[in-house]
């Protein structure tokens, strides 16, 4: 079982996403907080496997929060709306596994927590820097693009699986 703590500072977003993640068969959230600060209380209490994080939030904020957990702890996916200068480079430093789209489907998330606990790293295309060297970038990079191709096959199983058991309506 993949144990999870998830931070995000949106109660709707927070308990909507523990609530997804609850439903996969391999995974439990086991903590769930308001910000930085909180998630690190969390992560040291309950020894998560993954610890998601919002990149924005209150006291702390999720790149904040990375950097202080030693990557030994647990592993951390970063969730974020928008790309911003700098950032990408600082969730590589802080050894953040994962850096996400928020606006990803759900499947995607929890196939993304299975990757990482096998020892892969996600990096969203849209999300890194421009200024991020090619060396910074060769195991992650390597590893998303796989991961882009792999997401892109699974979206596409999927569509054609939801297109063929589509009940008639009326």
């Amino acid at each position: 079982m993949i144990r999870i703590v998830i931070a995000e500072d949106q109660e709707l977003l927070l308990a909507a996403m523990g609530s997804l993640l609850n439903l996969e068969d391999d995974m439990e959230v086991v903590g769930m907080a308001g910000n930085g600060e909180e998630a690190l209380t969390l992560i040291h209490q309950l020894q998560p496997d993954v610890c998601l994080m919002d990149i924005e939030m209150p006291k702390m904020t999720g790149l904040e929060a990375a950097e202080a957990i030693n990557s030994s702890l647990c592993k951390i996916i970063i969730l974020t709306t928008f790309a911003r200068p700098g950032y990408f480079r600082r969730a590589l430093e802080a050894d953040v596994r994962a850096y996400l789209l928020k606006d990803s489907p759900s499947e995607e998330l929890a196939f993304s927590i299975r990757s990482i606990i096998e020892g892969k790293r996600i990096y969203s295309p849209e999300l890194m820097d421009a200024e991020s060297s090619a060396t910074e970038l060769d195991d992650g990079n390597a590893a998303s693009n796989q991961q882009d191709k792999t997401i892109g096959t699974v979206r596409s199983y999927l569509s054609t699986i939801l297109d063929k058991i589509k009940l008639p309506t009326g």
